[in-house]
């Protein structure tokens, strides 16, 4: 999450949707950064209003407007399952080396205790408030990195320039229709979401 005071805007930073690239280029000009460790770089949208937004009340002035990206579901979870795949990880928990994507989603889609490789939650998690409705004031398609980068440099008044961080290495991703269908029945309102974001600033 960055915050920039004069600009009143908070970025989140939803994992997998090239926050790392914007968080590098942009960190310099925020005044409060929260990186590094996941727990405190994602922070969500619950989170920051509960526990930031009131310690910047005292500086007074418009309120601030939060914007972030959200991935077309079924990608975002391949995302993660690449990502997870990586040789560094090979050995840990989280990995899904030698695990078949067909697998990985029975995993994240099972209820209960889950294993660690598929331990996620939903983007829609991030973007909602306190009573459950979307309230990220600016959503943009991670698929349109281009306008959500022209939002933030004229909110900012900076050009933007991104580099690719964190890419993910290749891996066999085929879903059966019947496994799909299941997911996305799953992940309805992070499409639904999805549908909505902004393409265009």
């Amino acid at each position: 999450m960055l915050i920039f005071i004069e600009p009143r805007l908070v970025l989140l930073s939803v994992p997998k949707t090239g926050t790392t690239a914007l968080e590098q280029a942009l960190a310099p000009r925020a005044e409060i950064a929260f990186r590094s460790r996941p727990e405190i770089k994602h922070l969500n949208l619950r989170q920051y209003i509960n526990r930031i937004r009131p310690l910047l009340a005292p500086l007074g002035g418009p309120a601030f407007e939060t914007v972030a990206a959200i991935r077309e579901p079924l990608d975002w979870l391949r995302s993660w399952y690449r990502f997870r795949a990586r040789d560094e990880l090979i050995g840990h928990p989280n990995s899904t080396a030698g695990i078949s994507f067909g697998d990985f989603v029975q995993d994240y889609l099972r209820a209960g205790d889950r294993p660690a490789h598929a331990r996620l939650g939903r983007q829609s998690d991030f973007l909602t408030g306190p009573d459950g409705s979307i309230a990220v004031d600016h959503i943009f398609r991670y698929e349109a990195m281009p306008a959500l980068t022209e939002f933030l440099s004229d909110r900012l008044g900076m050009p933007i320039r991104l580099r690719r961080r964190n890419v993910s290495p290749h891996a066999t991703t085929d879903l059966a229709p019947a496994a799909e269908a299941g997911l996305r029945a799953a992940l309805a309102l992070d499409q639904q979401i999805w549908q909505g974001a902004r393409q265009a600033p």
